[in-house]
Order: structure tokens, then sequence, then C-alpha cells
């Protein structure tokens, strides 16, 4: 049974990690000579490979252990996408205006972590409990009064934000991603030294 694991792939691994979002575009041409394109899936799904961190057997044998506790593809897991882990661009700190989080209605406890690409809106949830910063009306929120489930991204306040309320959240947060291989081929080149040929990874955006 598959399931996902909440343990982070090495962060000390994953520098020099490539990658990025990837779309999958149906392209239908035809006859008139124009095209017809079409987005079977509303989120990109991220992919990384993560060879570029790994040059000694030390390194070899951490990524080892991980991999097979993973099972190679059965398990998922967290990655910390190095260049988008946090709420604001990747130059700046989360403050807690980066993101809207919802509206205040009187009633309602529970609102989702989310993070905007324009139009584009990616539920965020992974976040790093510890990281999560509220705003009401543009001024803090005491961490107090509210807490973050770091399995779905949920904010829960200890009581309703009053109507018309307006709430923003920064925050870091993780993505969850499998190894897109079920082989880890690996090269002992000297005493100490080693690598990787591949350390494929791919996003679960839907989990």
């Amino acid at each position: 049974m598959t399931e996902f694991h909440d343990v982070r792939f090495p962060v000390s691994l994953a520098f020099g990690a490539s990658g990025g979002p990837n779309f999958t575009t149906e392209i239908t041409q035809l006859s008139s000579g124009k095209e017809r394109r079409n987005a079977p899936h509303a989120l990109p799904k991220r992919k990384y490979n993560a060879i570029a961190g790994i040059k000694s057997t030390k390194q070899l044998s951490e990524i080892m252990q991980f991999f097979i506790s993973r099972k190679g593809r059965l398990h998922s897991f967290r990655f910390s996408d190095p260049f988008d882990n946090t709420s604001c661009s990747i130059e700046r700190t989360p403050s807690n205006l980066d993101q809207p989080l919802g509206f205040g209605d009187g009633e309602t406890t529970e609102f989702q972590l989310v993070k905007l690409y324009g139009e584009q809106i990616r539920p965020i949830t992974k976040p790093l409990e510890d990281s999560v910063l509220l705003a009401a009306n543009g001024q803090a929120i005491e961490a107090s009064e509210f807490r973050v489930s770091a399995l779905t991204g949920i904010v829960i306040f200890a009581a309703p934000p009053t109507s018309g309320t307006v709430l923003t959240a920064g925050f870091s947060f993780d993505t969850v991603v499998r190894f897109d291989t079920d082989f880890l081929d690996m090269i002992l080149e000297d005493f100490g030294a080693g690598q990787l040929q591949n350390l494929p990874m791919v996003e679960l955006p839907y989990a």
C-alpha cells in the first residue's frame, strides 16, 4: 500500500538540484493547419533531479538508506524545492501579508493555505508548521490564536474571525514528491568519493 512518509529529503543532499514546473499539453493538429491545445491537469507536476548534491560515499550511503526506506517509487515524501519553498519570491523573507488566506464570516474557523501564481491557485498542503505567520486586516495575529496542520496546510483558529476580516499569510513549505525510478545507479569513483547517475523525483500536486 502506498503511503506518504512525513520525512524530508535531506536538505544537504538537495543542493544543486535541478528542475521546475512541468505541464502536460495535449496538441491536436487540425486539417486547417491550426492547433487545438488542451491542458488535462490544472496544476503543473514539478520534476527534479538531485544528483548534483551527491559527491561522497557518505552521502551515497545516506541517500541509499533514504531510497530503500521509501521503496523506490512506492512512497512519497517531503522535498524542499530550492526555487519555490516560501510564500514570497526566492530573494525575500516571508511576511504575514504575502498570500491571501480568506475572509472572516464570524463562523468559519478553518482556512486552507494557498499560494497564487497570477490567477493560478496552488493549495499548500505541507507547510513548515512553525513558519506560518498570519495577519488580520494587516495586523499580526498571535501564534496562540491559531494552529496549523503540517499535513494538510489547514489553518484552524481558536475563534472564528469576525465578518469582513481580511486574512493573509506567509509561510515556508515543502513539496510532496516521490522518486521517479526504482533503481539507484551508484558509481564509486575513488576512496571516499562517489556519485549517482540519476536521481529523478516527481511532484504529486494533489497530495
